[in-house]
């Protein structure tokens, strides 16, 4: 392998001498998670055939048997006490003997599965938190107060995207660093490193399908965004929707934008659709070290202290301004249009007005 390629492993050592008397414990954990990546995209390539076969769609089958992947791969090792997962209702604490490690491992293993079907990308997320001292003394069992900690309070976060290259991001608090998985090696090789996301953009990413539940803060936003150069915002803007969080949040690592998943008016007993502890807190970290920022509309992400392990919120994430513009419209609810407004009362994303209609 020619020397000027670095590898996970790798690299895991060389940040490790960064930091006198480490243990070694964190890069072997970083190198566990990276093992079911590969184990997970290998069946994701596969994951149509593998529901043809026991009858299942839209990716079910595959989300059982990611999670069964990541947890067979990382319980064993002694680098944890416990694990949280988007499948499972309750923590899985890891067997006090021979010993627990020093930490926790929040994921979703298979992230945006209803794309299974149509061939869209996927991929998984991650977030690593310390596990109090008690619980690795074996003095008590990892319980979900244990995981309800703030993001801030992140040691490591990463997302991987299955696509038409398996993809490895990470950041453990000192940029963001992406790997690209080359299979004629079986290792993850440095493609991408110290990532930025740009402070301004001309790109978003919405569901517009949601057009008529939006608060009147995001249709604001929208709306200038849609009124492109002839508008407010004096520039045409680009809209886009993967349906995969991970999918959306690469591309603007690469190219910039914002991403909208707000709260909606349909829902009022839930604040919104993204889960915080393995989804919007490990990307939230991934952007702010990439430049960029993350907000619910109302609060930095990572600053919401969790009341439940599974909690959703709204997520709204990107390039720093326009991220900051959201949260200011947000502040002046107020303003901006209305429901009944000539964008989204008889005019909308996808109706023209009774005036631009054809007679």
């Amino acid at each position: 392998m020619p020397d000027r390629l670095t590898t996970l492993t790798r690299y895991t050592i060389e940040q490790e001498h960064l930091h006198p008397g480490s243990s070694g414990e964190f890069s072997a954990l970083i190198n566990v998670v990276a093992t079911a990546a590969k184990i997970i995209a290998n069946q994701v390539m596969r994951g149509a055939i593998l529901d043809a076969r026991e009858g299942y769609s839209g990716g079910r089958r595959l989300d059982a048997l990611t999670d069964e992947v990541m947890v067979a791969q990382t319980q064993w090792t002694g680098h944890l006490s416990g694990l949280l997962s988007e499948q499972r209702e309750e923590v899985l604490a890891i067997a006090a003997a021979p010993g627990r490690g020093k930490y926790l491992l929040a994921f979703d293993a298979l992230d945006g599965a209803s794309n299974i079907d149509v061939n869209l990308p996927v991929g998984s997320i991650f977030s690593i938190l310390r596990a109090p001292t008690s619980v690795i003394d074996g003095e008590g069992e990892p319980t979900e107060a244990d995981f309800r900690q703030p993001g801030v309070q992140q040691v490591c976060a990463g997302f991987t995207l299955y696509g038409p290259a398996t993809m490895l991001v990470l950041t453990t608090g000192s940029g963001v660093d992406g790997f690209t998985l080359d299979r004629e090696i079986g290792a993850f090789v440095l493609t991408h490193p110290q990532m930025r996301i740009p402070d301004d953009s001309a790109g978003f990413a919405i569901n517009a399908a949601n057009e008529r539940f939006w608060e009147r803060p995001v249709r604001r936003y929208v709306q200038e965004c849609l009124d492109g150069v002839d508008g407010p915002r004096g520039r045409d803007f680009n809209m886009r929707w993967v349906a995969s969080l991970v999918a959306d949040t690469f591309h603007i690592l690469t190219r910039g934008g914002v991403y909208l998943y707000p709260r909606d008016t349909r829902h009022h007993a839930q604040d919104g659709r993204v889960s915080l502890l393995y989804g919007a807190n490990p990307i939230a970290f991934i952007v702010e070290q990439a430049g960029g920022a993350a907000t619910t509309g109302h609060h930095r992400v990572m600053t919401v202290t969790p009341t439940e392990v599974h909690q959703r919120v709204p997520f709204i994430f990107g390039s720093r301004n326009e991220v900051l513009r959201i949260e200011r419209y947000h502040a002046e609810p107020d303003a901006g249009p209305s429901f009944d407004s000539s964008l989204f009362g008889t005019r909308s994303l996808f109706r023209p007005a009774k005036h631009e209609q054809r007679t």
